[in-house]
């Protein structure tokens, strides 16, 4: 039976028996809005281990740390011989801003400048590897005791700002080009391959809308202890504002590049496997009786439980796969973002490219610089932070979108019937 208008969104069909149902589609404020409530739900969950992630995948190797601290401790012979140095003290305080120290009052007027010294090696030692994080679990553990349990959420501000606009352009604008009857996407791309295409095309736009606001929670998260919320947030902000005027409004923009090699390839994997996955799962929600396999019902037909289960577990399981593929994009993107720079560094001319710190070399020159100093390890250095984030970051959103969507859809239906 052919379709028949009966209002905008609506159209009349008919069944196998031949009643007449209503097919009510949602409008995309309708979308945007269940995007945004499982943008807020996600980034509550899901903070604490992005903190962790960026502290993994910022931290020098800890065996070059540590010789570093070692080296570079300033000359005690001028402190006051009323104050020492312990191996015992909780706060980092700066001495001539060269290396963080431990200082608390000498047991003694007469304390040697050797013994100082010692034990400031040992204080020293002894607060780099207390801030040195070797797993997810070590660091959410240390980050906590240390720092307190809301810097778990650090950057939790930003991240809000970003996943919201963010996460409306992704994830209307991937049903936009996967669904709609006008998009080049829907109308020339083979549906098996219209979810890598379609999941890409969404990200490339959302990524560039929001990548400043990526780099300065970026930065707030990979700050270093013994600095309150507040002073993180201001000192992330005037580093920004140093970068704007060292190098132009375009350095608000740095990693964009690697963003685009991480979360195109992410989003297209992704995609492609919730597609499949959904498709999987809905098959053997209603398995083949005999040789006469009945029809499986469309995913607007599904109950909430369903809808619920089958999104969550395509959503998690497609999204830890994507996560460790593109784990050394996320690495690179990291350390580029929270490199600091020198304020009256301009940007480099052709001459220059051979004094350039890795971090600011192409994209390929830095990964190969990358897995050449630190191997394989290196490149997915943080990776299973970054897939415990992922999974469930995915699975929550992408349920609640799909929830929030059945519900919309449901409150329109209802609608046209009483109309």
């Amino acid at each position: 039976m052919p379709k028949a208008n009966v209002g905008s969104g609506t159209a009349v069909t008919g069944d196998h028996d031949g009643e007449a149902k209503l097919e009510v589609d949602i409008s995309a404020g309708q979308k945007m809005l269940s995007a945004v409530s499982g943008s807020l739900l996600t980034s509550l969950l899901v903070t604490p281990l992005d903190v962790v992630r960026v502290r993994l995948q910022s931290q020098p190797k800890t065996s070059s740390l540590l010789r570093r601290t070692s080296s570079s401790l300033p000359s005690f012979s001028s402190l006051p011989p009323s104050v020492g140095v312990t191996t015992c003290c909780r706060e980092v305080f700066w001495v001539n801003n060269t290396s963080p120290v431990c200082l608390a009052p000498g047991p003694t007027l007469t304390t040697s400048v050797d013994s100082v010294a010692s034990s400031a090696t040992e204080c020293a030692v002894d607060e780099t590897r207390r801030n040195t994080y070797n797993s997810t679990l070590d660091g959410l553990r240390k980050i906590a005791r240390n720092e307190g349990f809301s810097s778990l959420w650090r950057g939790l501000s930003p991240t809000l700002v970003m996943a919201i606009p963010a996460n409306v352009i992704y994830f209307t604008g991937y049903d936009i080009l996967r669904y709609n009857k006008r998009s080049p996407v829907n109308r020339a791309i083979p549906d098996a391959y219209a979810p890598l295409l379609a999941g890409s095309v969404a990200r490339v736009a959302a990524a560039s809308v929001i990548s400043p606001i990526e780099m300065f929670r970026t930065r707030m998260q990979a700050a270093p202890s013994g600095t309150s919320g507040v002073g993180v947030f201001k000192d992330t902000l005037k580093g920004l504002i140093k970068l704007v005027h060292a190098q132009g409004y375009t350095s608000l923009w740095r990693g964009l590049t690697l963003t685009m090699w991480r979360d195109v390839p992410f989003s297209g994997i992704y995609w492609w496997g919730y597609e499949a996955g959904r498709n999987r799962l809905t098959d053997l929600r209603y398995p083949s009786n005999g040789h006469d396999r009945s029809p499986s019902p469309s995913r607007k037909d599904e109950n909430h439980t369903a809808t619920f289960v089958d999104s969550f577990l395509a959503g998690a399981t497609s999204g830890a796969v994507a996560s460790i593929v593109t784990t050394p994009f996320d690495v690179g993107k990291t350390r580029q973002q929270v490199l600091e720079h020198d304020d009256h560094k301009k940007t480099p001319t052709r001459t220059d490219k051979a004094a350039l710190r890795p971090e600011e070399r192409s994209m390929p020159r830095f990964l190969y610089h990358i897995w050449h100093t630190e191997g394989t390890a290196g490149l997915f250095r943080g990776w299973a932070a970054r897939c415990l984030k992922v999974a469930p970051a995915c699975a929550i959103m992408i349920s609640s979108y799909e929830i929030g969507k059945k519900m919309a859809r449901n409150m329109n239906e209802r609608r046209a019937d009483e109309g």
